[in-house]
């Protein structure tokens, strides 16, 4: 990989505080507090605890914040649909982080589960999600993986492309059932962030432009074993504001309108993108002006033209689970560098980095850290957080203000890490995957088991049986 993208030294919004202690309200989880001593504890487990038991680098799942998060998203989308005289169906996107024990948690809670591949289909049936609360979505759905959502009665599958028409009407066929799909479309609208991260403009991999979905609809109506069950669109992610779904909303729903003259239209699905705060500066929209926002804005355009308010189908993802995570490092070692004239940083190296958290080398993406294990009355020094791959751009968190005296064997913890990082997780350097640690009413458990060497050398096909224990 290449050198991180060029960004100024220090960011405008980082402020440096008077003390690096504090815990940033709305990044962090609401269980996150300092005992006594300084140490960060999370659901009322010390993190220090946590390293002794399960080691670092680590993830840190807080299973109410998730569940919180899943029932109050729930309930303002079920509040701003029946305000229209509708319903929602709220599906949580699986790709930000998907283990059997966090499907049982949001479907719990009362979510329908998105997933994107046969695995993440796996995982969300042996987690005990319904299947016809799943959608199966994803832009290269092998004749396999299509076979295997009908066979177990998928509830939706989204159409991506022409291919995928004639795949699923003939999985469906041979089963001998009628299976309900989704088109996606683009509106033509797309998130302000990062390139690789909207996905509603047409120079992408994702769906049809908006003005073939008439077409795609009428192939797929003239097809016994498909039912056309709604549009779908997607317009990025780490989105803040109502602007962009409102825009979208208005483009949709003028198609929906025309689609209703061939038969029904039963959900309008806007996807999901819905942003979190990652550092003091990100000021995420309250899911409940989100909800009452976009689907105010479908109710207007419904009522504008005289139809009625389709179901409306969403799907969170990182808003659900990204603040409920903590990834837990330990400092190795500390190198004050001249950045410029004017201007020292430190860089302080922890035993996790890319193969974790592969956001801010893919994206840029920003993160806040906060020494852990302990408070410190030091004057705070600019820090960049660095991982110990041998990437230059293997870089955790770009820039925040640590104490001076942060030090090798400091647990550094690095919130708002639930969404996206497990999931990019990789081995790179042969770094074993770690562990995620799920905490409630301070207790903590494994629900998803990390890697040793050992189980990185028993996937290589030229070690024998006997060799390479480490």
């Amino acid at each position: 990989m290449s050198a991180s993208p060029a960004r100024p030294p220090v960011p405008d919004w980082l402020v440096k505080p008077d003390a690096a202690n504090a815990l940033v309200e709305g990044v962090w989880p609401a269980s996150a507090t300092r005992d006594d001593d300084g140490v960060l504890q999370l659901a009322g487990v010390a993190v220090t605890q946590l390293k002794e038991r399960f080691g670092t680098p680590l993830y840190v799942l807080d299973e109410t914040e998730v569940r919180a998060r899943a029932r109050r998203t729930r309930a303002a989308f079920d509040r701003a649909a029946a305000a229209h005289g509708t319903a929602a169906h709220v599906y949580y996107a699986g790709k930000a982080f998907l283990s059997t024990e966090v499907v049982r948690w949001v479907t719990a809670e009362g979510l329908a589960v998105d997933v994107a591949s046969a695995g993440e289909l796996a995982v969300a049936l042996a987690g005990g999600a319904q299947p016809g609360r799943i959608g199966f979505h994803g832009n290269n759905k092998s004749a396999a993986e299509i076979a295997r959502a009908v066979e177990v009665g998928v509830g939706s599958i989204i159409i991506d492309s022409d291919i995928e028409i004639s795949r699923v009407a003939e999985a469906a066929a041979a089963r001998g059932v009628v299976q309900s799909v989704r088109v996606r479309v683009n509106s033509g609208v797309h998130a302000e962030t990062h390139d690789f991260l909207a996905t509603a403009h047409e120079d992408q991999k994702f769906g049809f432009p908006l003005d073939r979905a008439a077409e795609v609809v009428a192939r797929i109506r003239e097809l016994p074993s498909l039912r056309f069950d709604g549009l779908h669109c997607h317009i990025g992610s780490q989105i803040f504001g109502t602007a962009g779904f409102r825009e979208s909303a208005a483009r949709l729903v003028e198609v929906h309108a025309q689609l209703l003259a061939g038969g029904d239209v039963p959900v309008l699905n806007l996807g999901g993108g819905f942003g979190i705060a990652y550092t003091a500066a990100d000021d995420p929209t309250p899911i409940e002006q989100l909800a009452d926002g976009i689907v105010g804005a479908v109710a207007s355009e419904c009522a504008s033209r005289g139809i009625p308010v389709p179901i409306v189908a969403f799907e969170p993802g990182r808003a659900i689970v990204g603040t409920a995570g903590v990834t837990l490092y330990e400092v190795g070692t500390v190198k004050p560098v001249q950045a410029s004239e004017d201007l020292q940083r430190l860089y302080v190296s922890v035993d996790g980095g890319m193969s974790d958290n592969a956001r801010p080398a893919l994206y840029g993406a920003q993160y806040s850290a906060r020494v852990a294990s302990r408070t410190s009355p030091a004057e705070p020094r600019l820090a960049r957080v660095v991982g110990k791959h041998c990437e230059s751009g293997d870089i955790v968190v770009d820039a925040e203000y640590l104490p001076g005296d942060v030090a090798p064997g400091d647990l550094l913890a690095v919130p708002a890490t639930g969404a996206y990082c497990f999931s990019l997780a990789s081995n790179y350097n042969y770094v074993p995957r770690p562990p995620v640690v799920a905490v409630a009413d301070g207790s903590a458990r494994v629900i998803v088991r990390g890697e040793s060497i050992d189980d990185l050398l028993a996937r290589d096909a030229g070690v024998s049986p006997t060799e390479g224990t480490a």
